[in-house]
């Protein structure tokens, strides 16, 4: 029995002469809630969409729950759920017709689909909504079951691409629960994507981060927020017109400075209060108007910032659409 979930080796995928992941290696352990996090055009969408078996790598091996990718994809595939990022729901079906009908894709016997679409319904907490049109239903409830019918089958690794994008607070927390309930108690491996740093912070076991088509850093939330350095981490923010004020004065108090949008941020050390009083007399002493300054423990945003930079990148040339296009094998 495979140790893990999925593993990556010496993984290479190529777009002309564009180096879209550049040998990936990486370990997935079963019953593990692993997310994997990059900016736009860093080859993360590429990687999922090999994960998936929707792109052929150039070079490398994917394994999942020790089945090779590539040589039975559709035995690799029955292995899978997937939640894509738009949220994929019949608005003119039931909740119970919407789930059967991708139970029927999915060859399930007559006998076992009711059960199977009543434990799924139970387990997004839809019961009650089973004869219910699913357009009706709201954006966290459309979510909800679109994490059902992915478990519809009842696959070992669930995969999803920013499963709570689009949502407010309460139903972003409802699905963090909806995973956490799914990850314990049917023993299911989790890999998610996300744009909300906070919520690989909050949900995973241990987080990957890619950038230029490499795995650049790897390790529980904590190790990763020990890599920014000792202290804590002071901001600063301005009108954009002053920001590169403020820097100099960051760099007056000893400080290096890492100017963002709207504001200038660095690690504090090991003496971030006392750093934080020089920064403050600078800034009075070269008359900066500022907006606010603060100083927080560092984040597992400061340290996405740190490894890939602040610039915001456009994506071109990688393969990143999931919708529609994954079949996860036939049969149970």
């Amino acid at each position: 029995m495979a140790e893990y979930s999925i593993e990556i080796e010496h993984l290479v995928k190529k777009f002309g002469s564009l180096v879209a992941v550049n040998d990936i290696n990486l370990s997935i352990k079963k019953g593990e809630i692993f997310g994997l996090l990059g900016p736009n055009g860093a080859g993360k969408s590429t990687t999922i969409n090999m994960i998936l078996g929707l792109l052929t790598p150039n070079s490398g091996k994917i394994l999942v729950n020790g089945i090779d990718m590539q040589k039975n994809p559709d035995v690799a595939k029955k292995q899978i759920g997937i939640v894509t990022q738009e949220t994929v729901v019949e608005a003119e079906l039931t909740a119970e017709q919407n789930l059967m009908i991708f139970g029927k894709l999915y060859h399930i016997p007559e006998p076992e689909l009711q059960k199977d679409i009543n434990f799924a319904l139970e387990l997004s907490d839809l019961t009650k909504f089973k004869h219910s049109y699913a357009g009706t239903f709201s954006g966290g409830m459309k979510r909800r079951l679109e994490v059902s019918k992915a478990l519809m089958h009842a696959p070992q690794v669930l995969l999803l691409d920013e499963p709570t994008t689009g949502l407010d607070v309460q139903n972003r927390s409802g699905i963090w629960d909806l995973l956490r309930k799914i990850n314990k108690e049917q023993n299911v491996t989790i890999l998610m994507t996300t744009q909300y740093l906070e919520e690989a912070d909050q949900l995973c076991n241990r987080i990957g981060i890619i950038d230029h088509g490499k795995l650049i850093a790897l390790g529980t939330p904590a190790e990763l927020r020990q890599k920014i350095g000792v202290g804590s981490i002071i901001e600063v923010s301005a009108d954009r017109e002053d920001l590169q004020r403020v820097a100099k004065a960051f760099d007056k108090a000893g400080l290096e400075p890492k100017i963002l949008s709207n504001k200038v941020t660095a690690s504090g050390g090991s003496n971030a209060t006392k750093k934080i009083e020089a920064l403050v007399k600078e800034i009075s002493t070269m008359k900066i108007s500022i907006h606010n300054i603060s100083m927080h423990e560092p984040t597992i945003d400061d340290v996405f910032l740190k490894l890939t930079g602040s610039e915001v990148r456009d994506t071109a040339g990688e393969y990143t659409s999931t919708r529609g296009s994954f079949m996860a094998g036939r049969g149970r």
